[in-house]
């Protein structure tokens, strides 16, 4: 069997749900588990009027809720016609209704938990994977819908929640494997998920490609695909380099980098189920069904170009710690990343000298708290605004004057903070954000002037 996966770009209205129907019907013999993500810009209203009804603004927040219930409305009247949708009204209004409870819920109390603000936001996978599952079985799919929440079980952390991989392939084999084995199409919202105790949570913001990887795995996919609007990974940005090429095949651990380090086609959590079962995925195009996309496997074949890819990550903080009589002190060190643990805030990369730390951070809300931690242990200041560049490839470490070719693509741009020799395949350095544009322009012009044929089209 096979897992396919569509992003909301990909079910962004009736044609393109259509679109997607005769996709998966092309993959009837190969068995296939859909997983789908809310259609294109839900999730981003469903956030903001959980924010107006946290801040009390109760009309806002309901008038953004009528309008996402129009358009599902509109959507399904669409797809399924007069008849079919007198029917599935009554389970749409049912879920609309909810949402619309919550939030006045929330407006009168003033404060969106994180739990609330989950609850709020899986209502665009709720809603989706059950329209989907009516569409395509209008159109003369045998798909069932599957609850996704009581399938993936995680723990309690609200908002980035963690799978419970025993319990979850249970569920699995328990829900879904029956429907394969009857010829059934399951179809399951991605990103959502519950606690043990049946309390609605999800595994972050572009989960859907994780929930795609957690359900083959825990059915043993032969394939996950992830159908998305772009062919599939390619060399860089193209809004950066209109000219980027795309990458025919990429190793699970260059694939996973890039994710990590900006690249928007993979959720960066995606490839990790997939690896521990060896399954490999393809990323391809929904609108461009034909073409071959981006294969992703547990290794792929030498290539001649140093790079597979240049992946950017924006709206990065540097923090500086500066404390001449403790840097060395046992424990620091261990103290410094408490204070980011407690925060629950992720480093990307570190830099140390004789008396000072330097590190990266996603840029958030909860820097002032992070620094004002921080001061208690050593000198601190941040500035904003930059951005981390990271370039991919094979076995770095053996190719010398590597890191003399790429700096020298940029000598007028100040780099702040360099990383060569932690990890094998990547050498990652931090810019102002201005300069993006421009570093990547000339780094691509340098290492992809020529491309191998085997790896990149």
């Amino acid at each position: 069997m096979i897992v396919m996966k569509f992003g909301g770009t990909s079910l962004e209205d009736a044609a393109a749900i259509r679109r997607a129907g005769e996709i998966i019907r092309s993959r009837l013999a190969q068995r296939p588990a859909v997983i789908v993500s809310a259609m294109a810009g839900v999730t981003d209203q469903l956030l903001a009027m959980s924010q107006a009804a946290g801040a009390g603004e109760r009309e806002p927040a309901l008038k953004l809720a009528r309008a996402v219930r129009e358009r599902h409305y509109t959507t399904a009247g669409e797809l399924l016609g007069t008849a079919l949708f007198t029917r599935f009204h009554a389970e749409l209004e049912e879920d609309f209704d909810a949402l619309e409870e919550l939030l006045r819920g929330i407006a009168a109390v003033g404060e969106c938990t994180a739990r609330s603000s989950d609850q709020v936001l899986s209502f665009g996978e709720v809603v989706s994977s059950q329209m989907m599952a009516e569409a395509w079985s209008a159109h003369g799919l045998n798909t069932r819908h599957v609850n996704a929440g009581q399938c993936i079980v995680t723990d309690a952390t609200h908002g980035k929640a963690v799978p419970q991989f025993d319990e979850t392939n249970a569920n699995l084999q328990r829900a879904v494997a029956p429907l394969l084995a009857d010829s059934a199409v399951p179809v399951m919202g991605g990103f959502i998920a519950s606690s043990k105790n049946g309390v609605p949570t999800t595994i972050g913001r572009g989960g859907s490609d994780f929930s795609a990887a957690i359900v083959g795995a825990g059915l043993n996919a032969e394939r996950i695909e992830i159908w998305t609007d772009v062919d599939g990974m390619k060399t860089t940005d193209p809004r950066l380099v209109p000219g980027a090429r795309r990458i025919k095949i990429i190793g699970f651990d260059e694939a996973s980098e890039l994710a990590y380090f900006g690249a928007k086609v993979l959720h960066p959590a995606t490839l990790l189920p997939a690896i521990q079962k060896n399954i490999p995925v393809q990323v391809l195009n929904s609108r461009n069904p034909s073409n071959p996309g981006t294969q992703i496997a547990a290794r792929a074949p030498r290539c001649r170009n140093i790079f597979k890819a240049i992946a950017v990550k924006r709206r990065i903080t540097i923090v500086d710690l500066v404390a001449t009589r403790m840097l060395m002190a046992h424990g620091f060190l261990h103290a410094v990343f408490e204070v980011f643990d407690r925060h629950r805030c992720p480093v990307d990369m570190v830099s140390t000298s004789e008396v000072s730390v330097s590190l990266t951070v996603d840029s958030s809300e909860a820097i002032p708290a992070i620094a004002s931690d921080l001061q208690k242990l050593a000198d601190v200041k941040y500035s904003g605004r930059k951005a981390i560049i990271c370039l991919v490839g094979e076995s770095l470490r053996e190719k010398p004057g590597i890191a003399g070719q790429v700096f020298g693509c940029i000598p007028d741009v100040n780099v702040r903070m360099i990383s060569q020799g932690a990890s094998e395949i990547n050498i990652s350095f931090v810019i102002d954000e201005d300069d993006v544009q421009r570093a990547v322009e000339r780094l691509h012009a340098k290492f992809f002037a020529e491309l191998d044929p085997e790896s990149f089209d």
